[in-house]
This record gives structure tokens, sequence and C-alpha cells, in this order.
């Protein structure tokens, strides 16, 4: 049954990321980078890590999407579909509000009811984080990937007084 489910949520997931991509993304410019190319960057990097995510997955960047896989790596969500709807909860806690943001939540919320405990979890773990769902991550692929996860989860912040 949850495959059914599941299914459900990929075809509603295909017919609206093409729209999602024009409506909500289309001042948004497509990175200049390719998964190969991302792989070139030093290995401690972010841009690396995301080199390496693609090929472990074997995914390919979609145009002006770019950030939402910087995303699974920088909160640790998967990427099987409860995971997804997670992550909407992550970035809803973090701030992140549109139409196709609360239409996933809804609708994952409807058909995959059984994980409502990791989505609660996840809403909260994105309100822990710093703000980071409005980054743009193209500009940070040079960057420490272990330091910038670190100060996103906001770990080892030292307070002076």
């Amino acid at each position: 049954m949850k495959k059914l489910r599941v299914r459900f949520l990929l075809f509603v997931y295909d017919k609206t990321q093409k729209l999602y991509r024009k409506y909500f993304k289309k001042k948004k410019r497509q990175w200049q980078f390719n998964e190969q190319q991302l792989l070139s960057f030093n290995e401690d990097t972010l841009g690396r890590k995301l080199g390496e995510f693609y090929k472990r997955h074997g995914f390919t960047m979609i145009p002006k999407m770019e950030n939402h896989d910087v995303h699974h790596l920088i909160t640790g969500c998967g990427t099987n579909f409860e995971d997804e709807i997670a992550m909407q909860y992550l970035l809803l806690g973090n701030g992140k509000l549109n139409a196709h943001l609360l239409a996933a939540v809804v609708l994952g919320t409807l058909i995959l009811p059984e994980y409502s405990k990791m989505y609660a979890k996840a809403f909260q773990k994105g309100k822990n984080m710093r703000p980071f769902h409005q980054w743009d991550f193209e500009g940070l692929l040079w960057q420490n990937f272990e330091n910038l996860k670190d100060f996103i989860q906001q770990k080892n912040i030292i307070t002076y007084y």
C-alpha cells in the first residue's frame, strides 16, 4: 500500500516540479558547474561533497534546483520520499514558505501520516538551525563543507561576554 501512495506522490511531484521552477524560480539562474566539475573541487569543500553526492546517488543536476541538493548534504536528510517530506518540514521550520513547500508538507502528511513524528522532529531541527534556506550556495562551493555545516547547525558557537 505504501508503494502506491509513494507512486502517487512521485506522479504529483513530477507534474508540479517544472511549474515550480517556472513560476517560483524564474529569476534564479542555473549554476555554472556540472556534476563532473564539482568533483574537481578540493576534497573537503562543499563543491566536492556535492559532486560526490550526485555520483553516489546517480543523480544529475536539475537547473535552478541545485540548492535543494545542498540542503540534503547540510541537513543530513535522505533522498527517499518520506525524507524529502521531512526536509520540507525542516525548511518550513527554518523559515521558508511558499505554495509548493506547503503543498508538499500537506500532501506528504496526508499520504504518509506514519512519519508524523519524523516530520515534527525535522521541523524542530529546522527551527534550531541558522536560517539558510535563502542562501545561494553556488558562491560557497569552495568553502570547507564541515565548517559550513557546523555553522548552519550552530555547533561550537563561542559567545564572549
